[in-house]
């Protein structure tokens, strides 16, 4: 079993923007296996490299349908329609946050076997797959929040995790 350690906020990796994968190699079909054992370790339902470490455009979904892993995701298409629900991360222990996301997107990316992915998820699906992709690009769901409410937050983090 290949648990990894999940990086805590104020980890600075979890700011950063993540590069490209330029081929599957054996390391990264074992670095989606670990990924998903250390999701479902943590009762979670969404992991991106970075937050174990890893500055590389993968990402690991599972909400019940089936699992999903992600390599170069990118966002193709946004509906206007969006929605709210309150997100939780496990780089932000015992934070939950409000979060206004689409409804509906369509995603591209890579599967574990650099087969070309492109599928139009929406609900809960989409909300995961749009918070595992912000995590590439360095973005947390605190800020989704409004100026006030992200430094109490960030507060209340710091006594968490120090």
């Amino acid at each position: 079993m290949g648990l990894l350690e999940i990086k805590k906020y104020p980890n600075p990796i979890l700011r950063e923007k993540c590069s490209s994968v330029k081929e599957i190699t054996e390391e990264i079909k074992k670095l989606i296996k670990n990924m998903f054992e250390t999701m479902y370790a943590n009762d979670g339902v969404g992991l991106a490299a970075p937050q174990v470490g890893i500055k590389k455009r993968v990402i690991v979904v599972d909400v019940g349908q089936m699992p999903i892993a992600l390599v170069n995701p990118k966002i193709l298409k946004k509906k206007r329609k969006t929605w709210s629900m309150t997100e939780g991360c496990l780089s932000l222990p015992e934070i939950a946050v409000e979060v206004k996301r689409p409804q509906e997107v369509e995603i591209e990316g890579l599967d574990k076997y650099g087969k070309k992915v492109n599928m139009k998820v929406s609900g809960f699906l989409s909300r995961s797959l749009q918070h595992e992709i912000d995590h590439l690009d360095g973005i947390l769901i605190i800020d989704k929040v409004g100026f006030l409410k992200k430094r109490r937050l960030i507060k209340q983090l710091m006594k968490i995790t120090s």
